[in-house]
């Protein structure tokens, strides 16, 4: 087991427990060790939700900032009993939840955070985590599981992960890991996708025989690839196809990547913007080890986790706990419960069995607002499993 003196942290080298491209030379990689929980050297940098209450008490004219937090917390009593709930045991170690306001603070000085994203640089979750958190130092990692335990054992402070693209459709491998891991979501941020079409200097369109990129990308681009005549192989990420591209000196293989890439990598931009739909958006959550407080101040979107009874109506039920309140419902996605796939149905004498799932729902409203916090005490009532996932701004700007 690596200890912590033994960390070699490198920029540009992914988080992983193996090398993946055997053609080059070893890179060290940063291992992931397991390390005690120690969070004193953080602390400094979340704000003491009792010490500001001791404060506000101290102050008449802070009233409504305590009322304000008070709403702030409500949640915290609702869920109070919920064996679901991740409940810290080792409070006295761990930092307190930032409040919205102290977390956009801190984005204003983001240059000492290490963010970790999926992919190798010139990826469009570099440029998310970029967006995200500007001036970070971004951290790559080959799986999307390395990156959520980076945070986990402290090796980097964030990390911003795809959940959605609106071609696409959901990234499925990231619901199931929310829930696997104990990571809050504290943001999300939306990147406008544009793919261009890369190759080494000295290589024209007409040289080209076939192109490298992710199966989504190459999907998202099949008629420009098509009208070219061009064979399509599937890589893991966009930007490790323009590596390889240019590490090979290909002269035959062109990658569908983004302009960084081309400028990191040293390749030539044979055509720009080729998607297919110029609507090609993917949403960015970003996660940390601790949560926001949520507040009102701002537009701010919740994400939940439930899972119910099988019966008529019970998912109708579920939602209309929204319904009732005018709650907006932004997003639902059902994955199937891992541990308990297959379920008898109570109702059955012939011993026939259903699925069980899970459902993710994102819905516009703050769990600073009182009407989201009886929604989902209405929701626990009949919710055989409930789990915040995070209440956090919405992202309102687009590049």
């Amino acid at each position: 087991m690596a200890t912590a003196t033994s960390i070699v942290r490198y920029p540009t080298a992914p988080l992983s427990r193996k090398v993946t491209i055997s053609d080059q030379k070893p890179t060290p990689f940063v291992q992931i060790p397991q390390f005690p929980r120690k969070r004193s050297r953080f602390t400094g940098l979340f704000a003491s939700l009792h010490d500001s209450d001791g404060r506000d008490n101290n102050n008449n004219n802070n009233n409504n900032l305590s009322n304000k937090i008070t709403k702030a917390v409500g949640l915290e009593k609702l869920f109070d009993n919920s064996p679901y709930d991740i409940v810290s045991k080792d409070s006295l170690l761990h930092p307190r939840p930032l409040s919205s306001t102290q977390f956009s603070n801190l984005l204003s000085d983001d240059s000492c955070l290490r963010v970790a994203y999926q992919g190798v640089r010139g990826a469009y979750s570099e440029a998310a985590a970029e967006k995200a958190y500007p001036n970070c130092e971004a951290v790559p990692c080959d799986q999307f599981d390395a990156a959520f335990q980076a945070v986990e054992k402290w090796l980097v402070d964030r990390a911003v992960l795809p959940i959605e693209n609106s071609l696409g459709g959901s990234i499925h491998r990231n619901y199931d890991l929310l829930l696997r891991h104990s990571l809050h979501i504290v943001g999300e941020v939306k990147l406008a996708v544009r793919h261009c079409l890369l190759a080494n200097h000295g290589v024209k369109i007409e040289d080209l025989k076939r192109v490298l990129s992710h199966p989504q990308a190459l999907a998202q681009c099949e008629n420009t690839l098509t009208k070219i005549g061009l064979s399509r192989e599937a890589i893991d990420d966009t930007a490790l196809a323009a590596k390889y591209v240019a590490f090979q000196k290909l002269k035959d293989t062109g990658a569908v990547a983004s302009s960084s890439a081309a400028e990191i990598y040293g390749l030539n931009i044979l055509a720009q913007d080729i998607q297919d739909d110029c609507d090609n958006v993917t949403r960015f959550l970003m996660l940390a080890r601790e949560p926001i407080i949520p507040g009102m101040e701002k537009p701010f979107k919740t994400s939940i986790v439930f899972s119910l009874e099988e019966g008529p109506g019970v998912l109708f039920k579920a939602l209309a706990v929204f319904a009732l309140r005018q709650i907006n419902l932004t997003k639902i996605e059902s994955r199937p419960l891992r541990n308990q796939p297959l379920r008898a149905s109570d109702n059955s004498n012939n011993g026939s069995k259903y699925f069980d799932y899970l459902f993710y729902v994102d819905f516009d409203a703050s769990m600073a607002e009182e009407r989201a916090q009886n929604a989902l005490r209405h929701l626990k009532e009949f919710a055989t499993f409930l789990r915040v996932l995070g209440s956090y701004p919405v992202d309102t700007t687009m590049i």
